[in-house]
């Protein structure tokens, strides 16, 4: 009850505070003026980049008269010289380098055929020369393995399309070997008809031996290796496009010295192909 009453006397209180907080008549608070409006300023533009042209891929011409586009593609790893004999004396490194290797020989055999002695000949009947093809590289004539032909016609034609074309004018080339020109457990790209060297006497390969190794350029330690030849730094990026792997970067230097490691099934896309995607 006493909570009661001093609320009830309380009340009256309120009200008289309220009241005298309330204005007079004719005494109402000025209302402002709104302000007046700003000018809108123009929204600024910013006219956006144009997007970049798609990328064409290039065509070529395959043997059965077909136009193709060339797929650009990198060495297989495993393939690669360099990851077969690593350079240490770990025990385990080793023998993963090994049987890398001996992966890479028993790949080559599948796709290029079987050289004795490598491989086995259950996995491919017949020997690389069998399916070796004249063709035509920069106005060059050489014989290699028919799987890459449209891996070095895509080459060709990227050369073509810019100014590595004109840069460079090598005179001649070389391809297929039969005979393997490597010792003990390795064998040569070239066997297989994947490999090409081009212009032998002007693009070194100091890490070989003799008389490789006796070339001028190969006496100037100073030089790197894209000093040692005359062909452009730019046919070697275009090559590594298309699947195909340079020797410059292996111990042997051997700048003259291109191989395919790429997949041959995948070199080409007919409009077929691209289509079905």
């Amino acid at each position: 009850m006493h909570a009661v009453r001093r609320t009830l006397a309380a009340a009256p209180l309120l009200v008289l505070l309220g009241a005298a907080a309330l204005p007079a008549r004719g005494d109402e608070p000025k209302k402002e003026a709104p302000p007046e409006p700003k000018e809108a300023k123009p929204a600024i533009v910013v006219p956006k980049e144009p997007a970049p042209p798609a990328a064409t891929k290039l065509t070529v011409t395959l043997a059965d008269g077909k136009t193709a586009h060339c797929r650009e593609q990198s060495a297989q790893s495993f393939l690669i010289r360099g990851n077969w004999f690593p350079r240490t004396n770990d025990a385990e490194k080793l023998k993963e380098g090994r049987k890398l290797l001996e992966e890479a020989i028993k790949y080559r055999t599948e796709k290029y055929g079987y050289f004795e002695g490598f491989g086995n000949p259950k996995s491919n009947p017949h020997p690389p020369k069998y399916y070796a093809k004249s063709t035509s590289f920069m106005g060059m004539s050489v014989q290699v393995h028919a799987k890459i032909i449209p891996a070095l016609k895509c080459v060709e034609a990227a050369l073509k399309a810019g100014p590595a074309g004109e840069a460079y004018k090598p005179r001649a080339m070389g391809g297929i070997r039969f005979h393997n020109t490597y010792r003990g457990v390795e064998i040569s790209n070239h066997v297989y008809g994947i490999a090409i060297d081009i212009e032998p006497d002007k693009n070194t390969c100091c890490g070989c031996v003799a008389p490789w190794n006796n070339h001028p350029l190969c006496k100037q330690k100073d030089k790197t290796v894209w000093d040692r030849m005359v062909m452009p730094r730019s046919w070697v990026e275009t090559f590594e496009k298309y699947g195909f792997y340079w020797l410059g970067h292996d111990v042997l230097q051997d700048t003259m010295h291109f191989e395919f490691l790429g997949d041959p099934d995948k070199i080409t896309e007919t409009a077929g192909d691209v289509a079905a995607k």
